[in-house]
């Protein structure tokens, strides 16, 4: 066993989530750091699957009628675990997924501040008293539990995006059965192992949270199930439009966030010194590997020159290595697969005519694991291996002439979820946030397209899939709206002055 599967094995005890080993265990689990064996699991079956959910909706039947403020109580005592096991599942979060050190407990952080807002959102789920036309009559709006909240999260974010949901989804009353990406199963285990313990100290009802393990299979079994009223998936494009359809042809509901592929508008007033900040964090951060990633640079053809050779010489000084490094900025891909990506949208650029400025072989990192240069693409035009999402440190250089052709290039790809522009305009940045802008759900001024915090909602238009997550109003994707009508008077008049006598 290598140091770092004995690692894992100690976090995981410390957590409460016992021996990742499993007799007759079906599925590996591997770190993306070395490639070696972290665990081996024994996958649900669909039956297993099935009790799982009937299980949860039985605690929602219980759970829904606990005041919302004491619901708030649960998710109160989950954030102060994550604060006590930060490092822990901030390290969990780097051998399992491949982020480096500040990532990774960046990630935990996220957990306990959607924890924070969601304790208060418990006293404040809100309806509206709304005018009426009839005199002696109240009317409102009320939003109740939901029921059943099916979550299925990608390798990239382990931790973070159930968080987003599962916070949410508590304190709105319902249930919470979670699918993990098969890469980052340990690290869903060490959630659920601090959310029991969460439950223990608050009371809650046995089941109210459960994770599944297994394949895609195990997931169909979560997408099909009438008593989950919602679906949260993360994920690919693909992935969302297979979804989609069979939660529909049950009339369920589904939240989205699909594929990115973001871009950076680089006009000509611009502080470089602070774009290349924010550019390359966008571009590397997590190996490339963020729904929020940069993947495109717009920048104006009189700075071109400029911006790229300055994105050069930031790029030569990246340390890449092994993510428990604490100087290394650059981890690994998460898998041979993601690497072979990179390799042919690199290839497919340059038939298209594009020049690699620099990076895109294979990094030497002793103990092996995917590790790559991050790559710089300078393109004639947009092309479509450009429109399309690589998930990996791949950045296409496109150059524009004037403001109108930079946001046709920014806005002729099927993705919406994440933008950004550098410029000192007035005029420039506001024209870029108005509706004739960016077309995306996120869009940034002289800050990158990644690094969301909670407090707005998150999520993106197009083929993003057009759900949204942690803060603002996201929370009433997690209950069901009821319209009441009282009438306290002894008439009955009807609405629109209609007579029935």
């Amino acid at each position: 066993m290598t140091g770092i599967a004995t690692r894992t094995q100690e976090i995981l005890r410390r957590l409460g989530a016992g021996d990742p080993f499993a007799d007759d265990g079906d599925l590996v689990c591997r770190s993306p750091i070395d490639g070696g064996e972290l665990g081996r699991l024994r996958s649900h079956t669909a039956e297993q699957a099935a009790d799982v959910i009937g299980s949860a909706h039985a605690a929602f039947q219980q759970w829904r009628t606990v005041p919302a403020p004491v619901r708030g109580r649960f998710v109160r005592e989950l954030g102060e675990l994550l604060r006590e096991h930060k490092d822990d599942l901030g390290a969990l979060v780097s051998i399992e997924a491949g982020k480096i050190v500040s990532e990774g407990l960046g990630e935990v952080q996220e957990m306990i501040d959607i924890c924070d807002l969601a304790v208060g959102l418990s006293r404040q789920l809100h309806g509206l008293t709304i005018a009426t036309e009839r005199p002696g009559h109240r009317m409102m709006e009320q939003w109740h539990p939901l029921g059943v909240v099916g979550v299925i999260s990608a390798f990239n974010f382990p931790v973070a995006v159930w968080s987003w949901n599962a916070a949410l989804a508590f304190v709105c009353g319902d249930a919470v059965v979670w699918k993990p990406s098969e890469k980052t199963i340990l690290t869903a285990l060490g959630c659920q192992a601090l959310l029991l313990e969460a439950g223990r100290r608050a009371g809650v009802p046995a089941g109210l949270s459960a994770v599944l393990v297994g394949d895609r299979a195990i997931g169909e079994v979560l997408v099909d199930d009438p008593r989950v009223p919602l679906v949260s998936a993360t994920g690919s494009t693909r992935m969302g439009k297979q979804v989609a359809p069979r939660v529909a042809a049950r009339l369920g509901r589904t939240l989205l966030e699909l594929g990115g592929n973001n871009a950076a508008i680089v006009a000509p007033s611009a502080d470089l010194d602070l774009a290349v900040r924010g550019i390359v964090f966008s571009a590397v951060g997590t190996a490339g590997q963020r729904c929020t990633s940069l993947r495109r640079i717009i920048v104006h053809e009189s700075i071109k020159d400029d911006l790229v050779a300055r994105l050069k010489a930031a790029y030569e000084t990246l340390p890449i290595g092994s993510p428990l490094e604490s100087s290394t900025l650059v981890g690994p891909l998460i898998d041979e697969t993601a690497f072979r990506a990179f390799g042919d949208a690199i290839a497919a650029a340059r038939r298209d005519g594009g020049e690699l400025v620099l990076g895109g072989a294979r990094a030497e990192v002793e103990g092996g694991g995917y590790y790559v240069h991050p790559a710089i693409v300078d393109m004639p035009k947009q092309t479509e291996i450009v429109k399309a999402e690589t998930f990996a440190p791949l950045l296409y250089v496109l150059a524009y002439n004037d403001f109108d052709e930079a946001l046709r290039l920014h806005n002729e790809v099927l993705q919406g979820l994440s933008s950004s522009i550098f410029t000192l305009d007035v005029r420039e940045a506001e024209t870029f946030l108005s509706v004739v802008g960016s077309d995306c759900g996120i869009a940034n001024v002289n800050i990158g397209p990644s690094g969301a915090e909670i407090g707005g909602a998150f999520g993106g238009e197009k083929e993003t899939g057009g759900g949204r997550e942690s803060g603002s109003d996201a929370w009433r994707a997690y209950m069901r709206r009821a319209t009441n009508t009282v009438n306290y008077s002894t008439e009955l008049p009807l609405a629109q002055g209609v007579e029935f006598g």
